[in-house]
């Protein structure tokens, strides 16, 4: 253990590489209000024409037009949706907590705008004023502070829930806090291997971690990656995990009582919780705002048109998993309620820990062994993880184990049933006839 000591303290020095702030505090500040206001400007409209993506997106899946009437393409229909929902009148039922009523919404769009603060999106740029860093606060708690900040979300669901002194709405409510607590554990547990290999709860040191790796965490850590990007799911209340406002069931769930912009505020959340969710897959498990073959991760920072690119580069990454969340939504039904909390807490939570053990285990394995941290010890943990892949999800699984739709009832006793279904379903036809005879 002694003589992995100076190693770990060695990589430890390499990932965290040095703080180099600008010239001045004036230069800082400029910087810091510059990026707020192209941060905020950008994180609304893509949400405002996130909205219009799924619409399209739904439309193409479904072999139909979809919003084409407001504006070239439709492409206005998020502002007319807008000016739409802030001419409305504003409802308040009766007997509400009024306090809470009024401020959960807030409390559901807040945490999911707080979470960018501390993720990178670009490279630092090397310019006369010293380096300029694409990332609102890089705090050194970068985990902690997205862990924490992440699971207040749930507040303004059930507080949306409680004060709106409706039957629907408070199920809507219950039902998200019991999602959130299920999933809650397992997004946290799958991110403690990514914490091992980066040596740093930074998302920076993340970032560089797999540059200097040459493989992405989900090739390296794809059990991580499954059960991060699933708990995301859960998290953000999409589909098939949207349990907390089943339509089929409880009307609109918990903004049930909602109207205008404090319903809209909900819907903003939902699309401001989904971009974030997949800046945080792009980060942590994507390479982040890597650009391939390049060496974009110098201490001093990079030219400016190569940070640029790396902006454009990590955004895309973002759009593709939105993508893939809006393509997840129109694809697959709902969960059960109760197939919804078995994967969580029977599958997803044993396997989880189970892999911060066997990852741990690899780790201590190849520091003992000396292998350096560069592709050579991304290809043994890549190699490990295409046997972990193949052990779930094709030995253990086939279709009966992770998968939550599934039943263990033999086939024989299915047939059985079904021939007790056909002789009742014959008797009664002869008491029918005989009846009527």
């Amino acid at each position: 253990m002694t003589s992995l000591l100076p190693l770990s303290l060695a990589l430890f020095q390499d990932v965290a590489y040095e703080h180099l702030p600008p010239s001045s505090v004036s230069v800082f500040l400029v910087w810091t209000i510059i990026k707020l206001i192209l941060f905020f400007t950008i994180y609304m409209i893509a949400a405002a024409l996130g909205t219009l993506a799924e619409r399209k997106i739904s439309a193409w899946i479904q072999d139909r037009h979809g919003p084409n009437r407001v504006g070239p393409h439709g492409l206005l229909q998020p502002a007319a949706d807008g000016l739409k929902n802030l001419m409305k009148e504003e409802s308040l039922p009766g007997q509400v907590n009024k306090p809470l009523f009024i401020m959960a919404p807030a409390m559901s769009f807040i945490p999911a705008l707080m979470v960018w603060a501390v993720i990178p999106f670009g490279a630092p740029m090397h310019t006369r004023w010293g380096r300029l860093d694409w990332v609102l606060a890089d705090l050194p708690v970068g985990f902690l502070f997205i862990l924490a900040i992440a699971s207040l979300g749930v507040y303004g669901i059930v507080l949306a829930g409680w004060a709106s002194n409706n039957k629907y709405s408070l199920l809507g409510g219950l039902r998200s806090s019991a999602q959130m607590v299920s999933y809650e554990i397992s997004m946290g547990m799958s991110l403690i291997p990514v914490l091992l290999l980066a040596g740093n709860v930074t998302l920076s040191a993340v970032v560089i971690q797999q540059a200097r790796m040459g493989v992405w965490n989900a090739l390296a850590l794809t059990i991580s990656f499954f059960i991060f990007m699933v708990s995301s799911f859960a998290e953000t209340n999409r589909l098939p995990f949207d349990l907390p406002e089943a339509e089929s069931e409880l009307i609109a769930g918990y903004h049930s009582e909602y109207s205008a912009m404090k319903f809209s505020l909900f819907f903003i959340a939902e699309y401001c919780n989904m971009f974030t969710a997949s800046a945080m897959i792009a980060t942590l498990f994507f390479g982040g705002w890597h650009l391939p073959f390049t060496n974009d991760y110098l201490p001093g920072g990079v030219p400016v048109w190569m940070s640029l690119l790396s902006v454009v580069w990590f955004f895309a990454k973002i759009l593709f998993f939105v993508f893939f969340f809006m393509w997840i939504r129109w694809t697959l039904p709902r969960f059960r309620y109760d197939q919804l909390m078995s994967l969580g807490w029977k599958i997803f939570l044993p396997l989880a820990l189970a892999y911060i053990v066997i990852v741990a285990s690899a780790v201590l394995a190849l520091d003992y062994f000396g292998v350096p941290r560069d592709w050579r010890f991304g290809l043994a943990m890549f190699a490990m993880n295409v046997v972990l892949a193949v052990l779930v999800f094709v030995v253990l699984d086939r279709g009966r184990v992770i998968s939550p739709a599934s039943t263990r009832v033999r086939l024989e006793e299915v047939q059985r049933m079904r021939q007790m279904s056909r002789r009742r379903a014959l008797g009664q036809a002869d008491l029918s006839r005989g009846a009527g005879d």
